[in-house]
């Protein structure tokens, strides 16, 4: 680890590491620090992703790929099953991935590319000149090192704690934060290669259950409900998990959990600062109407450093300059999508349950030639027109009317 850098990137994550790795072969000199022993431990994450939107990225790689899916299952609170197979999904649909090994992965592309990586290593607090950020002070293993860079980017993940130490406000609403729960089951009776979600207010206030197989009989099986939905015994993620698999797995041998939470709010209002860049979950860029947020870590990351490496090379790295960045993936498939998406999440997070089994009814009888949200959101509005109009009212009637 040296004292200066042309860049410096807080959070070895997606986001972090696919930065540290485009800069170093644009030939910048690059110091990429993660506080935890070893990337993608522990994991954090669904670990599911689309298809093709890891491909505008990565080869999928058979070692950390868990498994390859070819078809979704929604359920509606009754249990109704609205499957989303090959004719109606198109056949790429996603992966789960193994996040412990493609996050290192990633990781060592990055190093291989010529970044220096420190892990263990946390920032805590940003080396500030006249309002410029200049780096940051690394703590290794009781040892305070302050490390200069020209180019700073927080790549720290939903707590952010470095953009807010640099005067970002990264606040996330309670009603807008999912919190989440998740188990590593074995010995469980699934389908490997479809995905399962659960949806209902009894199930999971404000969100839904997951499975996402990870090979024969193995899978993340998990849950996100809203921030305001829980708190008290009895409420809690993990409470509504446990219920949920005592009466699916009953059998099931749970190897692992995690939890955590995931913003679900819109995008930071600006993600650049005097020499200063925000990418991944840190950004908010997760996607508020699933909580994915693997592809747009990746593609921030990416796009950061193709903006910050010629501000550099201009030796000017003010927000003015770096505001492309900021620009470019709002007017992105990104930007539009998480802002599409946000909408349609605030109106369906007040749904009941009548109005949910009312849609996955009628939309299951539909051809819909791929699923996404659009579409989706499209046969909506076409088969339930009361459901549609509360949309409208809740605050849709914008999406309606550009659909």
């Amino acid at each position: 680890m040296k004292s200066a850098y042309d860049l410096l990137v807080i959070g070895g994550g997606p986001g972090g590491a696919w930065a540290a790795k485009t800069a170093a072969e644009k030939g910048l000199s690059v110091l990429m620090v993660e506080k935890r022993p070893a990337p993608g431990a522990p994991v954090r994450c669904a670990e599911g992703v689309g298809k093709n939107l890891l491909k505008e990225f990565l080869k999928p790689d058979e070692r950390w790929v868990a498994s390859e899916i070819e078809r979704a299952h929604v359920i509606a609170p009754d249990g109704f099953v609205m499957e989303m197979n090959p004719d109606k999904a198109g056949s790429e649909v996603g992966y789960v991935l193994n996040r412990k090994i493609f996050d290192r992965e990633l990781v060592w592309q990055a190093a291989a590319a010529g970044a220096d990586i420190q892990v263990k290593t946390r920032a805590f607090s940003p080396v500030m000149e006249n309002g410029v950020v200049k780096g940051a002070l690394l703590e290794y293993n009781g040892t305070v090192t302050e490390v200069k860079a020209d180019l700073t980017i927080a790549a720290d993940g939903v707590e952010s704690k470095f953009s807010r130490w640099c005067g970002i406000d990264t606040t996330v609403p309670l009603r807008e934060m999912e919190t989440c729960a998740q188990y590593l089951m074995t010995g469980i009776d699934i389908d490997p290669h479809a995905t399962e979600f659960f949806t209902g207010n009894e199930i999971a206030p404000a969100g839904y259950v997951w499975i996402f197989p990870k090979g024969e009989k193995t899978a993340n099986v998990g849950i996100g409900i809203g921030g305001d939905r829980g708190g008290k015994p009895g409420i809690r993620p993990k409470d509504y998990l446990d219920r949920f698999v005592q009466k699916h797995f009953p059998d099931g041998k749970t190897i692992e959990l995690i939890a955590g939470g995931v913003s679900i709010c819109r995008p930071l209002e600006c993600t650049v600062a005097d020499g200063l860049m925000i990418v991944g979950d840190a950004a908010r860029v997760s996607d508020p109407l699933t909580g994915g947020g693997i592809y747009g870590a990746l593609y921030t990351g990416k796009t950061a450093v193709d903006v910050g490496a010629e501000a550099i090379a201009q030796g000017d790295v003010s927000k003015k300059a770096l505001m492309k960045y900021d620009e470019t993936w709002r007017e992105s498939y990104l930007g539009k999508a998480l802002e599409r998406n946000y909408q349609i999440k605030e109106v369906f997070v007040k749904l009941n349950d009548d109005d949910l089994n009312a849609i996955l009814h009628s939309v299951a009888k539909m051809n819909l030639s791929e699923f996404n949200t659009l579409s989706l959101i499209k046969n909506i509005i076409t088969a339930n027109p009361k459901v549609a109009l509360k949309l409208g009212k809740a605050g849709l009637k914008g999406l309606i009317d550009s659909i």
